[in-house]
């Protein structure tokens, strides 16, 4: 039986910068994607347990090499969570790429305003996924959203719609949980002195500060299931994510960025459990985390008429040539969260070792995690979605 983990990453008053394929230095993601995170803590793995401690734990995953080993574990991608004062916790998890059941086919008065929901609360998720399903209160709520809009209505003055349980949950307030900022910042030419002004984006998640001690009220999350109970990979891994948080996520370290304290649950909240107890009459799977395999029949039962999914190509750059120059790995192709399957994708390491580099491979992460959904049984294209 497998046995799950909730981590939270509390980082109070430090901002991050995650880039993305696309974004510059002048923008940054709210989050980090489950191969940017395996990477970040398996360097921090191998500065605490040496070259043998983590060549064994990778040794563990699969591969092309070896494609049917059982994973160690497995990740999700991080996603925000937020504590709004007087009230519980909020998980966000992305919106399937499928409508959920009892979806209607008229949806043209609400649509423009379902579609702007990217990241679901747990509890949203699990009603309109696993549960009843969407609800004409759900349609008449978004609808009437829509209306306030056209009319152009103040927010201090506009009332609550009489049907408001996606407002309760926090459905509308994702935007909310962090605030995007840009900080000045001076090059200076090392031939020349001259200098040069540049901004660099951040993102800051909400906090507070009582008698001298930050709360943090949104952060960071990001599930694991182990395959069993394994104690001596459970600490190892949380020694490791306790030194990655001491040191910084993401980039811009040197200006104090990323720096987080972790908060690793044993024991899944009520909701959490709602959802990972997999639903009867589950007929996909949407993942949670990046996905990629190499394996052509593999994708071929799993991309069907009855899938959703999106892609995006996963590049970047690796420090630690014998030049001291960095190096660009190898990109790949990798499913993005929320894409749906009609079979539990399971995924491998991919190697983006770069020619020439023999210090050691380098992987990135597509092992999947997903979890099991019930969705809108007509075949509808992803390209509205």
């Amino acid at each position: 039986m497998s046995v799950w983990r909730l981590v939270r990453l509390k980082f109070g008053n430090s901002p991050v910068h995650f880039g993305e394929v696309g974004i510059g230095l002048e923008k940054s993601s709210e989050r980090i994607r489950s191969d940017a995170l395996f990477s970040a803590w398996i360097s921090t793995y191998a500065r605490l347990f040496g070259k043998a401690g983590v060549e064994e734990l990778l040794e563990r995953f699969p591969t092309k090499a070896k494609p049917e080993s059982q994973p160690p574990v497995r990740m999700s991608s991080t996603f925000i969570y937020s504590r709004p004062e007087g009230k519980n916790e909020i998980y966000y998890l992305p919106r399937p790429l499928k409508f959920p059941i009892n979806y209607p086919r008229e949806d043209l008065p609400f649509f423009k305003e379902y579609k702007k929901l990217t990241y679901l609360p747990i509890s949203v998720w699990h009603r309109w996924y696993q549960g009843e399903g969407f609800t004409k209160n759900d349609e008449e709520e978004l609808i009437g959203r829509t209306k306030d809009k056209r009319e152009l209505i103040d927010k201090t003055q506009k009332k609550p719609p009489v049907n408001d349980a996606l407002h309760q949950a926090g459905t509308f307030n994702y935007g909310e949980t962090f605030k995007p900022e840009k900080r000045p910042k001076i090059a200076v030419d090392r031939v020349n002195a001259a200098t040069n002004l540049y901004h660099t984006g951040f993102v800051q998640f909400n906090w507070d500060q009582s008698n001298n001690e930050i709360l943090s009220l949104a952060g960071l999350y990001f599930l694991l299931e182990f395959p069993e109970e394994d104690k001596s990979l459970e600490t190892n891994l949380h020694a490791a994510l306790s030194l990655l948080g001491e040191e910084g996520l993401g980039g811009r370290r040197s200006s104090g960025a990323g720096r987080f304290e972790i908060e690793w649950e044993s024991s899944l909240p009520q909701d959490w459990q709602k959802i990972l107890n997999h639903p009867k009459e589950r007929t996909h799977h949407c993942v949670i985390s990046l996905f990629w395999d190499d394996d052509s029949s593999v994708l071929k039962d799993l991309i069907t008429d009855q899938c959703s999914y999106e892609i995006q190509e996963r590049r970047g750059w690796i420090a630690g040539s014998p030049s001291g120059h960095n190096l660009r790995r190898k990109s790949v192709q990798m499913f993005l969260e929320g894409s749906v399957f009609p079979q539990p994708p399971l995924g491998k390491l991919a190697d983006v070792t770069p020619e020439g580099f023999k210090d050691h491979q380098i992987y990135r992460n597509g092992i999947a995690l997903s979890i099991p959904i019930k969705v809108k049984p007509e075949k509808i294209s992803s390209d509205c979605l």
